[in-house]
């Protein structure tokens, strides 16, 4: 049966709800007076609201993450499975969350504890992994900073074995037909000059100064760039969060066509270019393409480095490509950092301004904690750590998420209320491509990812190397952190009002009775 939002009946108007300790129950004044209490600017136009969404999309992850899922999952079997979900999951919930980011006009808290209350958990939980994700995210480009700084030299440091970093008894400096050595000198400069790599997470070692300073450059360019909001950088405060639930004017389906497709094209190019690194490093060196691909974001720092090396001036093009992942970083933590930023101003705005006085300083303690949570990842074993981060926050816990933020939107708010607040800004009802996917092919197909990811769920590991069980213990729980607030959210709904579960409607009024 087709579901039409003509046809939709309007629940009756009721009470909001009196939630605490987030204080939902004023949220249609809230969203009515939000602008005005904050000065929440809108964008000046469409195209600066595309630009700011690919460049939250499209990030570090497109250029070291997404190839080596696609060689060590069946190399071009993988693009099947990849642009399916691309079509199936990625294009419209992108389309869906830019509806519920320009119905709401809230912050990610206050707009899905607005259209769920039930699962108003998801939104706290979006932000503690925005900020936990951007405390190593950052260290990405910390590291792109230290070898932005080192490709200025006569000759790039990475490029020869003479170095005292170097183990010369494995190294290869990039000769054809050097079959002995097994490593590269560019690999060797990753692993013994920049992280000055340990045996495994059992041993830190000390903190790495040099790269403790860079991370304090990191931190300090992301303040810079965030602290005035539009002023300092000409975009909307929390500017890529926009994507998910801040205010934009009006568009159509057409921009989240662009954002996805730019995003997953930019991904696929990148495949394509540092795997040809990689076969072109593997002919070098008379080695098989398995012994250069490798995991992690080693690879970005070990092939692209070593390709650099061998082109016409490359004392230009070596610091263009690391000026160039410090700006793909940059875009993406600033809207990360962002995510924190809006939940305090818009959770516990007077109170902060009063103890804190200036927004700026609020901008500054978040980017403070921040760069005291990343020390650990620019230790000398500060590698393991970060693997480790990475694998329970910017992988188990995000399907988790992504799944229960589905549910609470696409069924429990529903298909023909989404189709109303649409029609309510556009015009139009969404076509039956974009109403199939959100009632059924989306949840399924998350649904079949989540228990494949359990089912297969396979211990962290980085290289060769098997993080011991307490290790996992700790990533478990950094997960927990976040995934916890799920249901302590739902248990609070229900525990805070009288009557059976059946008796209460959980899902927001429609745009309606707005």
């Amino acid at each position: 049966m087709e579901v039409s939002a003509e046809n939709v009946k309007i629940p009756p108007e009721e009470k909001d709800y009196a939630l605490r300790p987030l204080d939902i129950n004023a949220i249609s004044e809230k969203k009515k007076t939000l602008d005005a209490e904050t000065q929440r600017p809108t964008w000046s136009g469409r195209l600066e609201f595309i630009l700011a969404s690919v460049g939250y999309a499209v990030g570090l992850g497109n250029i070291w993450r997404f190839p080596y899922l696609c060689y060590s999952s069946g190399g071009g079997a993988f693009m099947i499975p990849y642009l399916t979900m691309v079509l199936l999951c990625g294009m419209p919930l992108v389309f869906m969350e830019f509806s519920i980011g320009q119905y709401t006009r809230l912050g990610p808290v206050h707009a899905l504890a607005k259209i769920c209350p039930l699962l108003k958990g998801i939104g706290l939980a979006t932000v503690v992994i925005s900020f936990v994700f951007s405390t190593y995210y950052n260290v990405l480009i910390t590291w792109a900073l230290f070898y932005f700084f080192n490709s200025f030299g006569a000759t790039l440091p990475w490029n020869s074995c003479n170095n005292t970093w170097n183990a010369v008894g494995n190294c290869s400096s990039g000769f054809p037909g050097n079959t002995t050595h097994l490593q590269s000198a560019s690999q060797q400069f990753f692993d013994h000059r920049l992280l000055q790599k340990t045996s495994g997470i059992e041993d830190v070692g000390g903190v790495r100064w040099e790269l403790f300073g860079y991370l304090i450059l990191a931190w300090v360019i992301v303040y810079l760039c965030i602290f005035k909001g539009v002023k300092s950088t000409g975009k909307l405060p929390g500017a890529k969060n926009g994507i998910l639930y801040f205010v934009t004017p009006v568009w159509g389906k057409l921009d989240a066509l662009i954002v996805s497709f730019t995003n997953s094209f930019t991904s696929i190019l990148a495949g394509f270019v540092i795997f040809s690194a990689i076969g072109y490093m593997a002919h070098i060196h008379n080695l098989p393409v398995d012994n250069i691909a490798t995991d992690g974001p080693g690879l970005v720092f070990v092939v692209y480095p070593e390709v650099l090396s061998t082109m016409p001036v490359f004392r230009l093009w070596a610091p263009l490509f690391f000026f160039m992942l410090l700006c793909l970083g940059l875009d993406s933590q600033f809207a990360t950092v962002e995510v924190a930023i809006t939940f305090i101003k818009d959770e516990f705005g007077p109170q902060v301004l009063r103890f804190l006085k200036r927004e700026e300083l609020l901008t500054l303690a978040v980017c403070i904690v921040g760069f005291v949570l990343g020390i650990p990842h620019v230790t000398k074993g500060g590698i393991y750590v970060f693997q480790l981060m990475d694998q329970y926050t910017a992988v188990v816990s995000l399907v988790f998420l992504a799944f229960f933020e589905i549910v609470a939107v696409c069924w429990i708010f529903g298909v023909p209320r989404i189709c109303l607040l649409v029609k309510k800004m556009q015009g139009k009802t969404p076509n039956i491509y974009f109403r199939l996917c959100w009632l059924l092919l989306c949840p399924l197909l998350v649904l079949c990812i989540l228990i494949s990811s359990i089912v297969q769920y396979t211990p962290a590991h980085y290289e060769n190397y098997t993080y011991p069980r307490w290790a996992e213990v700790v990533g478990w729980g950094v997960s927990l952190v976040s995934i916890v607030w799920i249901p302590l959210g739902a248990i609070q709904e229900i525990y805070s009002h009288k009557g059976s579960l059946l008796q209460k409607r959980w899902s927001r009024k429609s745009a309606e009775h707005h």
